[in-house]
């Protein structure tokens, strides 16, 4: 068996660029199933007005602003976070506008563009992230927030269940009392490919998250699973299904 891909090795192979296109996301591909899932989970959960407030984290936001869009009608405050620094500079690139930056316009659509610029002013700054320290952001110390999203990070970051929730306390540590933890992410797998480099995956369950969350002192509020539909492009990532789930912090684990 391979070895879990590290963050040292994300830091050394992992190309956002070949990621954004290699996905080609807005074309009809197998990253659209994953990104349609994923925007009507994150649409519907902001939307309904149940989570606001001031700041809201995202962990682990590597080289995409999709899952950010809805978020920015509810938080003036936004922070996107990456282990990579190749991810934090494609993400400091788009906040510019510089030439180069990757076109979400295939992806967000006429009805998504107000919200692109919306959250353009909304992100106020990019960081590193380690989920694996007590405090992610270090050597940044921010106030408790209000909310915390995170897509498809956990996984790839935790080589094991231990690990796994060993991570969860450390992102309930930047999370208020009664604030929100919004994982959107997939569901037994265990790598998927970045042009020709494959990356490991944490095969989750369901049974192994709700477990997990509670253990942290999160309290779901919303668990939704969607089997996989694509039945071609296995050789590029072996999930069976994709999950999104919001939980509210009830407790210090």
């Amino acid at each position: 068996m391979a070895a879990f891909t590290g963050g040292d090795v994300y830091q050394a192979e992992f190309d956002p660029k070949a990621y954004l296109e290699y996905f080609r996301f807005g074309e009809g591909t197998l990253g659209d199933e994953d990104l349609e899932f994923a925007l009507r989970g994150f649409c519907e959960t902001f939307a309904s007005g149940q989570l606001k407030g001031d700041t809201l984290i995202d962990i682990g936001s590597g080289p995409t602003i999709h899952q950010l869009l809805s978020a920015c009608e509810s938080f003036e405050n936004i922070i996107a976070s990456d282990y990579a620094d190749q991810n934090c500079q494609e993400m400091e690139r788009w906040l510019k506008n510089e030439p180069g930056a990757f076109d979400w316009t295939p992806v967000v659509k006429d009805q998504w563009l107000e919200k692109e610029a919306k959250l353009r002013r909304a992100v106020k700054q990019v960081l590193k992230c380690d989920v694996h320290r007590s405090n992610p952001l270090d050597p940044v110390t921010l106030p408790r927030v209000d909310c915390l999203v995170s897509k498809e990070c956990l996984e790839a970051a935790c080589k094991d269940h231990h690990s796994y929730r060993a991570a969860l306390n450390n992102l309930s540590a930047l999370l208020k009392l009664g604030g929100h933890l919004v994982l959107s992410g997939v569901l037994g797998c265990s790598f998927y490919m970045v042009g020709p480099h494959q990356f490991s995956s944490l095969v989750l369950t369901e049974e192994f998250l709700r477990e997990a969350l509670s253990t942290s002192g999160f309290a779901i509020v919303k668990f939704q699973t969607e089997p996989r539909r694509a039945q071609t492009m296995f050789e590029v990532c072996d999930f069976s299904g994709k999950y999104f789930l919001v939980a509210r912090k009830e407790k210090e684990p």
